[in-house]
């Protein structure tokens, strides 16, 4: 998914049932709803302006509530929908409409249905006050109960998406996608500038800066909707079924090779990274990004991809930002993979290819240690089949955050230290000189990391990944196709304890 380049934009005013048309296989959509409960005002007795207001709508809209639920199929695979209609009062949320909505929620939830949402309001209705507030918790509640059930949710912010709908359903996407240009945040700009007698700052509250801010995956045009949906949901929704081991010849002999040497070779910088990895030997890929709590850090790739057959949530450190190691934001969005990998049942990799975490003041002082420390945890204890790809360099406690997992496959070139070897040279000899011969007495090379079982697998480079780098990244495709569909086979309450069990008793 890719953000807009043109943030000034006008965003469009399809309908909703518009939208849907757009969006899922043609003719397939089907209506969910009843008949809405007769509306209370705000002392809980119809009120003659709120049934006029309801009245206008209706005949403006052709709809009877501000929300619209149904079934349908996308790419030929069945979904649930709920939608606002902005055109029904400012798609704001009553007792009707929010209970409209949560049947819906329930259902798909009750019938094993991905949940594709597409919220469009101004909020809460007025005209029915704190009650209709409230709606928010019930609303909230059904999300998370999908959810815990394993299912997808994906949400596509439409403009404008504001106040309590954004605060609750509207906010809890595994993947969440915008329009282009749409206005989306807490508080409305008019009741802001009605409040404070001045403008809300301009350029906050919109989709791109959101997506910036890693708030929103993607910002995303309506017509670009169905395809990354179809894709988005090929992963999530992917059956877990094994596939076929990979030939023989990938698990050849792995040729010794100088630890030093392997080390000087994984910091070419023409060898092949994660982003060639995906661009070569994965399909289906959706670039996600952010912690949805606003940070965003670009060396760490957050994607759901599928390596043949076999489905993953892919998380990597990007080569392509050597220059700026990840800090505390960076293991945070990891950690929000690692969250999607385990309420969706879905294999979790993790790419290792850096020269060690960030070191600054605003690393110490954002709490790397802490983030570290955490991503250890959450790792080793994942209720989901993990695998750690040592793809090149491994320094220090950005390397040791990624790595626990029930596999660890490495690159022949690739590595794994405490410290890049010159850092260990200085504390041993107080110089860097003796970098070659730390690496080497540390043991910090692939066969030394295989005959220590560190890693389970090493993958052949012929002689170079640099040298091969279509060759290198599908062989490490179709290793990872294969060590998935493994893991897939096993019970997840047998991987948690093996891995508990393999780090407690590593070196002993």
């Amino acid at each position: 998914m890719t953000a807009s380049p043109d943030p000034g934009r006008t965003p469009s005013r399809v309908s909703a049932i518009g939208l849907a048309a757009r969006v899922v296989d043609e003719g397939s959509f089907v209506r969910w709803d009843e008949a809405p409960r007769a509306p209370l005002g705000l002392r809980g007795e119809p009120d003659r302006g709120y049934l006029e207001q309801l009245d206008q709508a209706r005949t403006k809209t052709g709809l009877d509530e501000s929300v619209v639920t149904g079934e349908a199929r996308l790419g030929g695979r069945r979904i649930a929908i709920v939608m606002c209609e902005f055109g029904f009062l400012a798609g704001s949320i009553g007792v009707a409409a929010a209970e409209r909505l949560v049947q819906a929620v329930e259902r798909a939830t009750e019938e094993g249905l991905p949940l594709f949402a597409v919220p469009t309001s101004g909020g809460t209705r007025m005209q029915e006050g704190t009650v209709a507030f409230l709606q928010m918790v019930k609303i909230s509640a059904a999300v998370a109960a999908h959810k815990a059930a394993g299912l997808p949710y994906v949400v596509y912010l439409r403009h404008p998406t504001t106040g309590g709908v954004f605060a609750s359903w509207g906010s809890l996407g595994h993947v969440t996608a915008a329009e282009p240009g749409a206005l989306v945040g807490f508080l409305g700009p008019r009741v802001y500038e009605s409040l404070y007698g001045e403008a809300f700052p301009p350029g906050v509250q919109t989709a791109e800066n959101l997506a910036q801010h890693g708030l929103v995956d993607a910002v995303v045009e309506p017509e670009e909707l169905r395809g990354i949906a179809i894709n988005v949901l090929t992963v999530l929704c992917a059956p877990r079924d094994p596939v076929p081991r990979i030939p023989d010849f990938e698990d050849a002999p792995i040729a010794d090779v100088d630890t030093w040497d392997s080390i000087r070779r994984s910091r070419r910088p023409d060898r092949p990274g994660v982003r060639a990895l995906l661009r070569v030997a994965a399909n289906t890929v959706t670039p996600l990004q952010g912690t949805g709590q606003g940070e965003h850090d670009p060396g760490l790739l957050l994607a759901l991809a599928r390596f043949g057959a076999s489905p993953c949530v892919l998380l990597a450190q990007d080569r392509r930002y050597a220059d700026r190691p990840m800090g505390p934001a960076g293991l945070r969005e990891a950690r929000r993979g690692m969250r999607l990998a385990a309420e969706l049942g879905l294999p979790l990799v993790t790419v290792v290819d850096t020269a060690g975490a960030a070191l600054s003041k605003e690393a110490e002082e954002g709490g790397l240690a802490g983030e570290i420390a955490r991503s250890l945890v959450e790792l080793t204890t994942l209720r989901a089949p993990t695998i750690c790809l040592l793809l090149g360099q491994g320094a220090g406690g950005g390397a040791l955050a990624l790595l626990p997992a029930d596999r660890v496959l490495c690159a022949q070139h690739g590595w794994l230290s405490p410290l890049p070897p010159e850092g260990a040279s200085a504390i041993r000899f107080g110089d860097t000189t003796h970098a070659a011969e730390m690496a080497t007495a540390q043991g910090v090379g692939s066969a030394d990391l295989l005959r220590h079982g560190i890693v389970d697998r090493v993958i052949a480079e012929l002689p170079d990944a640099a040298d091969e780098a279509a060759e290198f990244v599908s062989r490490v495709g179709r290793v990872l196709e294969a060590e998935i569909s493994t893991l897939l086979a096993t019970p997840i309450g047998d991987l948690v304890p093996r891995r508990l069990a393999r780090y407690r008793n590593l070196g002993l």
